[in-house]
């Protein structure tokens, strides 16, 4: 292994504010998912019906692939954050565009398909759940201000526009070369960045909590692709510019022999295909949703079709 490649794979930046919010946030969830796990046990117990078809609800809830898949969001974000990548996206546009699609494309998806809201709010001692359970019940309740207020600025419309206000104000040069350059404004990118995908992906996914008139499985597919234009004009126009964009790295040693404008069109391609692909793969499993509901639902009954009229061409009916 060459000496660059081993030092790149070795700079791993272990950052504590990053390590003790994930740890803190996988915490809170598995402790919750193991409480409602277990009240879930104990509900299997009881013999009415109704309690029955309640705890096969909840054992759903509590199924083993939400902590799997909520802790491997938490794994891609640290990946993200502390791993090579992180260093590397300083000297190469390519792994920055990675760095990118982890944390819009690949961690959201994965912590919200989870549901979080619930297992952290019973991962919570029961004096803070209380608080926070009132905190949250005020903050969303029906007839509430506060609940107005977050259903209008998180439509799905305001959301769109954040996405792409985010993606493409942050991907200009000026702000692109200043969040590489300090490190304070290279975190608020990264935030600004999870935020979009996390607001974009709470649509997409359904999750809770829910304040909006719930999409159908049709309207979370439009969702899903709307995220891709402009994604992939953003990503397409740095893949096929034939001048630098982003002047840092013209200031940095070049990795690899990988020139500045191959980095550039590389990274512009990542931006383009895989992210577009996420997208792409969650309007696919939704519409197979769809259509298992619609295989799902009961046939007609014979004496609702097999009549006369209906079996007949409709230019022989009299």
């Amino acid at each position: 292994m060459d000496p660059i490649t081993r030092a790149a794979l070795s700079s791993w930046d272990w950052r504590p504010e990053v390590i003790i919010t994930l740890a803190l946030a996988g915490t809170l969830y598995l402790t919750g998912w193991r409480r409602l796990r277990q009240r879930t046990v104990g509900a299997n117990k009881q013999q009415s019906d109704r309690r029955q078809r309640a705890s096969r609800s909840h054992w759903r809830l509590t199924a083993r692939w939400r902590p799997v898949a909520y802790l491997s969001g938490l794994v891609v974000i640290g990946i993200a954050l502390l791993s090579p990548i992180d260093s590397l996206a300083q000297q190469l546009f390519l792994m920055h565009m990675i760095q990118h699609l982890l944390l819009i494309m690949i961690a959201p998806p994965l912590l919200l398909i989870a549901n979080p809201l619930p297992f952290i709010l019973w991962g919570l001692p029961a004096n803070g759940r209380a608080i926070a359970g009132r905190a949250l019940g005020s903050l969303l309740h029906r007839d509430s201000r506060s609940r107005r207020w977050l259903r209008s600025a998180t439509s799905p419309g305001i959301v769109w526009m954040f996405s792409v206000i985010a993606i493409v104000g942050w991907h200009d040069p000026n702000a692109y070369n200043a969040a590489l350059q300090y490190q304070t404004i290279h975190d608020i990118e990264h935030l600004f960045f999870f935020a979009a995908g996390m607001l974009y992906w709470w649509h997409v996914t359904g999750a809770g909590p829910r304040i909006h008139k719930q999409f159908g499985l049709v309207g979370r597919v439009i969702f899903a692709l709307a995220a891709i234009p402009p994604n992939m004009a953003l990503g397409a126009v740095l893949a096929f510019v034939n001048e630098p964009v982003y002047t840092y790295y013209l200031a940095v040693p070049r990795l690899w022999n990988i020139s500045v404008i191959d980095d550039q069109r590389i990274g512009g391609v990542i931006m383009w295909v895989p992210g577009s692909m996420m997208y792409i793969i969650a309007a696919l499993i939704l519409a197979s949703r769809l259509l298992d509901q619609e295989s799902s639902k009961p046939a007609l009954p014979e004496a609702n079709w097999a009549t006369q009229d209906n079996l007949a061409a409709p230019g022989i009916k009299k």
